[in-house]
Parts: structure tokens; sequence; C-alpha cells
């Protein structure tokens, strides 16, 4: 279920976390060729994130 950004942190080993406006967190790392995502080194491309859609996997249950 796509969920907008509201926020961003680092977990405890400093990979940054999308924060969900259900609440739920979901992690968003530039880690090629898995996930390309060079926003995320950023403060301005994280802050360009911010109220984009992202996929929340925790709201589509299980399955």
């Amino acid at each position: 279920m796509e969920r907008r950004i509201v926020g961003f942190h680092q977990d405890e080993k400093g990979d940054w976390v999308a924060e969900l406006e259900c609440g739920h967190g979901q992690h968003v790392r530039h880690d090629p060729p898995w996930q390309v995502r060079p926003w995320v080194i950023t403060p301005e491309g994280r802050a360009a994130r911010i109220g984009m859609p992202l996929g929340c996997r925790l709201c589509d249950g299980p399955g």
C-alpha cells in the first residue's frame, strides 16, 4: 500500500529509514545494483522526497 513519506531517520547501523504517514518505517538504501537510490545520500535528496509515496510492506500485510 502506498503511503507518503513524512520524514527520515538513521537506524543503529546508520542506514536511512523513511518514516511513513501510517507510522511504519521503510529502509531506503542506496545499494547498487540492487537498489539505486542516490537521493538518499544527501539531505537535499531526502528533503525532496518528503510527501512522495512509498510502498509500505507492513500495511500490505502478510502474503
